[in-house]
């Protein structure tokens, strides 16, 4: 006869298997459910209709999942599914993200964006590391994939002086590119050469430092030297082919536009001049936003190179000495009347004197009485304006956007800035150009801001709806898709995106932020 302990114990262990067993078929099979939606899986083919299943940071189906049970689940019928979008040229990490109260992002979770590439045009800081440091003690609300910026380790090696660097300043330049790839996870390395000192930076020193770039797997992504003069232009995007094509990696010329009359109409002719670097081989690409206007720094456009040597101080010397100021100024014509004249200009930032902002540079001279030339070198000298350039055509706009090797990218600064393209760029391309105009069509304008740049920039496992990719997700009403910032009001947010997921975390829920910031510093290494 058993012990009556044992048999106690022998039932105890069936009842905690009975409850067991019916745990286990209790349990949810997902943590979240998205049914019945209409899914573009970014790859860039038809929508087709099913449920997205998340699980953890992950996504676990894709499919017909009929009685599949989860805590969350969301009815998304009529609505589109789509991969989380990827801005390929942000400067959201030189502002935004390391900001605690603005790194939750919402500007750019309402447009659906949950990835951005940032330090583009060169920019960000050389130690990739500390600024990983300063983005996650921010808490980001999207995910950040750095480049590693050439004029920041020009100006760690060099300053801001106007000469080729020695055989050893180039080696500790290299050496800075390494580290960003080899111990920070950079995923390419970034050249804004109208800016200076890059632009006094020679095609050897690039190709230098792009040969580091690409024996990591990394991409060479390029603001070129000139997007406003017919062969300045040919000559620019050139050199952007010579050293990817010599260094066997991946170019994207960004932002390509034309950028002022000399070159309005001709955007065919770099196309014709990219898709021949592509018949033989080479690896080009560019991405665009969806603008006639771009933004920067008022220095770029209106003064010379060599007058900028040494910095913003050094300039306001120069400026303010009648002689340098008058070798100066035959340049600056020739500047701005290349970009269009004196009222494309728009001042958006100069804390000296806020009056002159939402002001063009031909108003302010004629409230002052003054030359717009002289007007614009006045603000230079007190001060270091940035501007709005209404100076790019539709034509070229939508003939640039057509061509399949263009992505999208907003050279958005974050919520700072008073340009409608860090609010509105995605919306846009969406609502205006695919949905309205018809220029591209909705399943390859999503591409263009999912699978495509993904692919090209090697962010791996984002971009697409696939089982084990990231879940990077959203889901938006095509028919209620508004960009509601303007230039006049550019900090306006999107509207029509329902719910955004952030590596599995509900960042926008029925239009709304949670406050979730599940926003992560990617790296190429992982």
């Amino acid at each position: 006869m058993p012990h009556p302990f044992s048999l106690c114990a022998l039932a105890a262990l069936g009842l905690f298997a009975s409850v067991s067993s019916l745990s286990r078929a209790a349990a949810a099979d997902y943590d979240v459910i998205l049914r019945g939606g209409r899914i573009h899986d970014g790859r860039g083919g038809p929508a087709f209709v099913g449920d997205v299943a998340l699980r953890g940071d992950r996504i676990a189906a894709v499919g017909e999942l009929g009685a599949a049970t989860a805590p969350t689940v969301l009815d998304v019928s009529g609505l589109l599914v789509a991969p989380g979008f990827i801005d390929g040229h942000s400067h959201a990490g030189d502002h935004e993200l390391v900001q605690p109260e603005l790194a939750g992002a919402g500007a750019l979770l309402a447009q659906g964006v949950t990835t951005v590439v940032i330090n583009a045009d060169g920019w960000g800081l050389s130690d990739l590391a500390a600024q990983r440091k300063l983005i996650l003690q921010a808490g980001p609300g999207v995910n950040a994939a750095p480049m590693i910026g050439h004029r920041a380790v020009r100006i760690a090696v060099l300053g801001m002086v106007n000469r080729t660097p020695s055989t050893d300043e180039l080696a500790r330049m290299q050496d800075l590119v390494r580290i960003g790839f080899e111990r920070d996870g950079a995923y390419g390395l970034s050249t804004g050469l109208i800016y200076t000192p890059a632009s006094y930076a020679q095609t050897d020193e690039l190709l230098a430092l792009a040969r580091v770039a690409a024996a990591a797997g990394g991409f060479y992504h390029s603001h070129i030297r000139n997007e406003a003069e017919p062969a300045a232009r040919r000559a620019a995007i050139d050199e952007l082919i010579t050293i990817v094509r010599t260094a066997k990696m991946t170019g994207i010329v960004t932002h390509i536009k034309g950028s002022g009359p000399p070159v309005w109409g001709r955007a065919e002719e770099v196309i014709r001049q990219i898709e021949a670097a592509r018949a033989a081989g080479v690896a080009v690409w560019a991405d665009q936003y969806p603008y006639d206007a771009g933004a920067t720094i008022l220095a770029a456009l209106v003064l010379p190179d060599w007058a900028q040597e040494g910095g913003p101080e050094r300039t306001r010397a120069r400026l303010l000495d009648p002689a340098t100021r008058a070798r100066i100024r035959p340049e600056a014509v020739a500047k701005v009347a290349g970009r269009g004249g004196a009222g494309v200009f728009m001042i958006t930032d100069y804390p000296p004197d806020r009056s002159v902002e939402g002001r063009r540079l031909d108003e302010i001279s004629r409230a002052r009485n003054q030359d717009p030339i002289d007007v614009a070198l006045d603000l230079l000298a007190a001060g270091e304006p940035r501007c709005i350039v209404f100076s790019m055509r539709d034509d070229d706009i939508e003939m640039f956007m057509r061509q399949p090797w263009t992505m999208t990218a907003s050279d958005g600064f974050g919520i700072a800035e008073p340009h409608p393209r860090s609010y509105g760029t995605f919306t846009r391309k969406l609502q205006t150009y695919a949905l309205e105009r018809g220029i591209i069509t909705l399943e390859r304008a999503l591409n263009s801001m999912t699978g495509q740049p993904a692919e090209v920039l090697g962010i791996r496992d984002r971009g697409v709806l696939r089982a084990g990719a990231f879940a990077d997700v959203v889901v938006f009403d095509p028919a209620k898709l508004r960009e509601r910032a303007t230039y006049a009001r550019p900090r306006v947010w999107s509207e029509g995106m329902v719910h955004v997921f952030v590596n599995g975390r509900h960042a926008l829920a029925d239009s709304r932020p949670t406050g979730i910031r599940a926003g992560r510093v990617l790296s190429r290494r992982d």
